[in-house]
């Protein structure tokens, strides 16, 4: 049996490891190790990216399918299915405007690039709007940094292998990863006597179990922890006075807010000791080095935007920011989102619900209430990609109720999902392994990477990579042509004698000549430089080729610290080259701490600002809060239930066939002891699980990870698959998340906090 062996990346999580797959001669991976050339994984691989073979194997969609009145599909060929859509996107957008259609996904953990191509669609149907599930977790953070650093879509990379003091705030990289060979990383911070790793978590998770000291804290009550560490820096002169003064300015505006703060009044609301959050306060001003990770404990939690606030003044007042073995801002090869104004600046926000965006991103909690109502300027059209918002947006019942209303819903997809079920057109896509990708979280400093990954797998029949079903839909809707000849032509030239410039200068002239097609400038690029590519699948990295330039221009002496010697317009080709043909990935760049103050910072005066006023105001009103949230907690529902946990097998919505886990095969709910005896449940009965939205049955299994009234259950389950039972596809969490209970100003959900109670149930006939 003949066995090949090609680098590529695993598509589980952002940290997409470099991987080697073995295939046989029918294209089965036959075996998956680490990738020892990924310049930053360097052969690091979990568990879960052996299991990738039951992606590419899984059940697929294999032709366009357009909905029937009776609500079955039939199949039709992609010319119809283009000419239908495209038509059907012209007549909404021409009469309700362009505002009435919406985009929803645009990419997973793994492909990013059809995203980017998901924008000319965007831009033929004049929409600004773009749902993500980056916009369920992340855009608190990019408001909050936007503020602070000068622009939402500038970020810090998580050094905690190199600092003496570490922090993780609702993390668990030992499980979910998150920072680069995250196991190793906190095993070795954990055995090393000269450090410290402190853990802040409700739930024994385990890197809790690893930690030195353990910030168990109440659900929901991290920014009264975070509040008082800072209260007790700050109250005892403990803040790093020379960085507050050389690198930042608003610390006397902020000054006052924590010096009010009772420290022993705010350690009684959290659950932690007053003796621990001053042992911590303590040991994070005075360590040599201190970094923090954080996620989805506190992005997805009571007060999330400002405890992103809080969490970041952790690392900026001490100091720790801006040098070796600390948080740092980095380089993006392309930024992953965007920047949004205020309203009130000229922000764009949407039509019924006036939520602005942030990070040109809205978020999936407002979504159902932008469709689901008479407004004359609701949402009629939705274009899905890479992307399941019945399931894994919050409150599946009120997203199904929404997409029923819809004039026409489209969704690209590899596989039959839960929200593909509901739409008008499904249009088949091929997989990551099937097509040139990439993704955009390249996060590091002072070394940055992008990996291009190249196909490893024949494409299924009768699918398309969606930048090629973009330009379809695009050049139906009669934007652009479906070819340019002369400019393939140039495009070949170009590729001979690229410093001649032959194919910028000739795009300049074309849109001089046709300002029309100015906008869709990368499909031009894809048709013509794509073509001209020495791979014939490479049709997507044309936009490589663009974001090579534009980073050459912009960090061209960080370029040619990791060996490029060219210089200007040769040194973008240079770096597109080495892109192009490094199929385990590649350096891009390596920064210097003095540019990450000059060149990464995006104020004006190179400095931090702290003050926001807005999370000042949050701040001055958190003691109000607790009353608040205590009086919104009915004896009804007296649990709290951590919705979405990550464990050893589940991977957010990319891996739809149960068999792929070889532990945790069911989602069984994590309870307390006391409280399985208070409610005479035994390890394995089976409960009914009742939100205010809805209800699961679900298993149970009794541990003291979880502390009394806390639950825990995980995300990625509940996925239909042919030929599996409801127990191994297990329960799906947005049966019972809420649209409203979410953060004040992102509108992320408060998924860690959702309010339940429980009953016991016989083992359900339908799983057994």
């Amino acid at each position: 049996m003949t066995i090949t062996a090609h680098s590529t990346a695993c598509i589980l999580c952002s940290q997409n490891c470099g991987i080697v797959v073995e295939q046989n001669q029918q294209g089965e991976f036959t075996k998956i190790i680490g990738d020892p050339a990924h310049p930053v994984s360097e052969g690091y691989l979990c568990q879960k990216a052996t299991r990738l073979g039951y992606y590419q194997n899984q059940a697929r969609l294999t032709s366009p399918l357009r909905k029937k009145a009776d609500g079955t599909f039939e199949e039709i060929s992609w010319d119809t299915a283009i000419k239908e859509i495209a038509q059907k996107l012209v007549h909404i957008r021409d009469t309700h405007g362009g505002t009435s259609i919406a985009y929803a996904g645009g990419g997973g953990q793994g492909n990013h690039l059809g995203g980017v191509y998901g924008a000319m669609l965007r831009a033929a149907c004049r929409t600004p709007y773009i749902y993500s599930a980056l916009a369920q977790e992340k855009t608190g953070n990019f408001w909050v940094n936007g503020h602070l650093f000068g622009r939402q879509n500038t970020n810090y990379c998580e050094p905690v292998g190199e600092a003496e003091y570490v922090m993780v705030l609702g993390a668990n990289p030992v499980q979910a990863h998150g920072i680069p060979k995250a196991r190793p990383t906190i095993n070795e911070i954990s055995r090393n006597p000269n450090k410290t790793l402190v853990v802040v978590d409700p739930r024994k998770t385990e890197t809790a179990k690893k930690a030195d000291i353990f910030m168990q804290v109440k659900p929901g009550k991290d920014a009264f922890l975070l509040s008082a560490i800072l209260a007790y820096i700050i109250q005892h002169n403990l803040e790093n006075k020379a960085f507050i003064s050389q690198r930042t300015v608003g610390f006397d505006k902020i000054k006052p807010h924590f010096e009010k703060i009772s420290i022993s009044k705010y350690a009684a609301i959290c659950g932690v000791n007053e003796e621990t959050i001053i042992k911590v306060a303590q040991g994070i001003a005075n360590a040599q080095t201190f970094a923090l990770r954080s996620d989805l404990g506190i992005e997805q939690s009571h007060n999330s935007t400002l405890n992103a606030y809080l969490a970041r003044l952790l690392f900026l007042v001490t100091g720790h920011f801006g040098k070796e073995g600390t948080n740092t801002l980095h380089s993006f090869f392309f930024p992953l989102i965007g920047h949004s104004k205020e309203p009130e600046n000229g922000g764009m926000t949407t039509q019924v619900t006036k939520m602005k965006g942030i990070g040109k991103l809205y978020p999936p909690n407002i979504l159902p209430l932008e469709i689901d109502t008479d407004h004359p300027k609701r949402l009629r059209a939705l274009v899905v990609d890479s992307a399941n918002p019945v399931a894994t947006y919050a409150n599946t019942p009120a997203q199904q109720k929404a997409m029923k209303k819809l004039d026409l819903m489209v969704v690209i997809e590899v596989a039959m999902t839960e929200t593909a079920q509901m739409a008008d057109y499904i249009l088949p896509a091929q997989t990551q392994y099937e097509k040139m990708e990439a993704t955009f979280f390249n996060l590091e400093f002072p070394e940055n990477f992008f990996h291009l990954r190249h196909p490893i797998n024949k494409p299924l029949e009768n699918t398309l990579p969606e930048p090629e079903i973009y330009h379809r839909l695009v050049a139906a809707m009669g934007e652009i042509p479906q070819s340019f000849p002369l400019l393939a032509q140039i495009a070949k030239l170009d590729r001979r004698f690229p410093t001649l410039k032959l194919l910028p200068l000739s795009l300049g002239i074309t849109g001089l000549l046709k300002p029309r097609w100015k906008k869709y400038q990368l499909l031009l690029l894809t048709e013509t430089l794509g073509k001209a590519l020495p791979y014939r699948y490479a049709k997507p990295a044309a936009f490589v080729w663009v974001a090579s330039h534009l980073y050459a221009k912009k960090h061209a002496k960080a370029i040619q610290r990791v060996g490029f010697k060219e210089k200007g317009y040769a040194l973008g080709e240079a770096l597109f080259r080495k892109i192009l043909h490094s199929k385990s990935g590649t350096l891009v760049s390596k920064h210097t701490y003095e540019e990450h103050w000059t060149d990464l910072l995006r104020h004006k005066d190179n400095k931090v600002h702290l003050e926001i006023p807005e999370m000042l105001q949050w701040l001055d009103e958190l003691p109000n809060n607790v009353s608040a949230e205590e009086v919104k907690r009915a004896p009804k529902y007296p649990f709290n239930l951590l919705a979405g946990e990550r464990r050893s097998y589940n991977a957010n919505s990319i891996m739809r066939n149960p068999e792929w886990r070889k532990k945790d095969m069911i989602a069984l709910l994590k309870i307390n002891p006391e409280d399985a005896q208070q409610y005479a449940i035994e390890n394995g009965d089976w409960v009914k699980c009742i939100s205010n939205v809805g209800e699961v049955k679900i298993k149970t299994q009794v541990t003291d990870e979880v502390p009394v009234g806390m639950l825990s259950m995980p995300h990625g389950y509940g996925f239909n698959y042919p030929h599996q039972s409801e127990e191994a596809m297990g329960a799906q969490v947005n049966q019972l998340t809420s649209l409203d209970d979410c953060d004040p100003l992102a509108k992320t959900p408060y998924h860690k906090n959702v309010r339940v109670r429980l009953e016991k149930i016989a083992q359900p006939a339908n799983v057994r």
